[in-house]
């Protein structure tokens, strides 16, 4: 098979059509805000992807999660990217109760039958504050709770259907955090202008804002307890960090192909950056059989974030190399080359940011739990 076949054959088997699409559409236009990559994500059932079958999803598996993702990126960065945060909030709320879900069952359904998108106001990374902290308040009023915070940048903030984000559980719920749901035309939910940057542009990041939301207690989902709630967090971080490598990497990989297809530099260079490219693929897929296979805890947590750091060096040399082997004048006559190399920068922006995880990581290694702040 050619270079990213097995990935794209994955896209296609689950998705149909969607790669069409996406070749078929000039990379910047598909990385400005109101791109069509993420309309057509949606109606060819993108939104399902990782929701088990019986909620009318596509039950794709951690592994083909992985290829699709990477394939998706090499022709769209900015979808990539932003889909990354619908999965990791659809598999952290599939881990709430697997076994027997309620509340959440009813949310996976209707994205699952409807192609309903989720944006995700999960905490991201601020210094001194724990990524775990919640962005929002919670404060019992009259009829239900006021919610009041934001998220910035928050991904599909223009074409999410839900928006939901952790918070501590409110009075009377017997649980240490909770997950809210709020529909995206709730009165009070603001959209402000935040990304300003052309790299990722098409990941619709903007600011999502509550001033005084008022919901229900039927509209959060208890994550349990302080253990529970953990290994909720705990499965959540998996499956961003496992999704975002392999979306990355496949930006990266997309350098790559268009350095092969021209055949630029000489056959030791054209191989050293595919050797680069499929290590690291290699090793995010033996962590996605891994959790297909159901190992999905601090251990996994723990080879995941390692893995994350070293396709992330992977890919600064990737980048590098193939922007060298380019040259100068695909840089001068397309903007393209520029947008892909950019982009590929960005992975160490999400956290956990590797200089803040060291202590942790280097704890890990000798025997205690892996624990991210």
């Amino acid at each position: 098979m050619s270079f990213l076949d097995r990935e794209r054959a994955a896209l296609e088997r689950f998705l149909p059509g969607l790669d069409a699409v996406l070749s078929d559409t000039p990379l910047l236009e598909m990385e400005q805000i109101g791109n069509p990559s993420i309309a057509a994500f949606r109606e060819l059932r993108g939104p399902g992807l990782l929701i088990p079958v019986e909620f009318g999803g596509r039950g794709a598996s951690a592994l083909n999660a992985v290829r699709i993702q990477r394939a998706i990126a090499s022709r769209s960065p900015s979808l990539a990217v932003a889909t990354t945060m619908h999965h990791f909030t659809i598999a952290t709320v599939l881990a709430i109760s697997p076994d027997d879900p309620g509340a959440e069952g009813e949310l996976l359904s209707a994205v699952g039958h409807g192609n309903l998108i989720i944006a995700s106001g999960f905490a991201e990374g601020k210094t001194g504050v724990s990524i775990q902290t919640s962005a929002l308040s919670v404060r019992e009023t009259t009829g239900g709770f006021i919610l009041n915070g934001g998220k910035k940048p928050c991904s599909l903030s223009h074409s999410m259907d839900f928006f939901t984000a952790s918070t501590p559980a409110p009075p009377g719920m017997d649980a240490g955090l909770a997950v809210v749901i709020i529909p995206a035309d709730a009165p009070g939910l603001e959209r402000r202008p935040f990304w300003r940057s052309p790299v990722l542009a098409g990941a619709e990041s903007d600011e999502v804002f509550l001033r005084d939301v008022l919901v229900t207690a039927d509209d959060f989902v208890p994550m349990g307890g302080p253990g529970r709630s953990d290994a909720v967090q705990e499965r959540g971080f998996l499956w961003f960090e496992l999704l975002i490598s392999a979306s990355y990497l496949g930006i990266a990989s997309g350098l790559v192909e268009r350095v092969l297809t021209a055949g630029r530099g000489g056959a030791t260079d054209r191989v050293a950056l595919a050797q680069e490219v499929e290590t690291s693929m290699a090793a995010l897929e033996g962590i996605a059989r891994a959790m297909d296979a159901g190992e999905a805890g601090n251990d996994e947590l723990g080879r995941v974030i390692l893995a994350r750091y070293a396709v992330q060096a992977s890919i600064d040399r990737v980048t590098s190399l193939a922007f060298e082997l380019l040259g100068g004048m695909a840089f001068i006559q397309s903007a393209e080359i520029a947008n892909l190399a950019g982009a590929t920068r960005a992975l160490s922006l999400h956290p956990p940011s590797r200089l803040a995880a060291a202590n942790r990581l280097d704890a890990y290694l000798m025997g205690a739990p892996l624990i991210l702040d």
